[in-house]
């Protein structure tokens, strides 16, 4: 699972470097004010709260790095204009975020993925780096 665990983790970071880049063409460099509240309250939530344990490495130094896929997906979402010359549709997007999620909650809670599983989520991760260029 630890192939399977780092494609996933790439992807995630694509995914993060497509919302942070295509929202400072779209907004500008304070384009974090512009996200909906729950989703900003949420992340600088749990920044906060890792700050508290100096001990321990943290997950990054901007928010966005506290964001879970459906909050990166709220984002493409409700600023789709600015992406939509990177994705072909919401619903695609929804959909790659939602397998590679499922997937990854497997993994990350000390699950095996079974072959289809572990094809299916190369699929989608192909699929989006085909379409993003990451």
């Amino acid at each position: 699972m630890a192939t399977v665990y780092t494609a996933i983790a790439a992807f995630e970071n694509s995914a993060r470097d497509l919302v942070v880049s295509t929202m400072i063409e779209s907004k500008g460099e304070h384009w974090w004010g512009s996200v909906k509240a729950d989703v900003r309250n949420r992340a600088e939530a749990r920044m906060e709260n890792e700050a508290k344990h100096k001990f321990h490495a943290q997950r990054g130094d901007a928010p966005l790095n506290y964001t879970d896929l459906k909050d990166l997906l709220n984002i493409i979402r409700a600023n789709w204009d600015a992406f939509e010359a990177f994705l072909p549709s919401p619903d695609w997007t929804s959909s790659v975020f939602d397998a590679v999620e499922r997937s990854r909650n497997v993994i990350m809670h000390s699950g095996q993925l079974g072959p289809r599983d572990v094809e299916r989520v190369g699929i989608h991760l192909r699929d989006w780096v085909t379409q993003v260029g990451a």
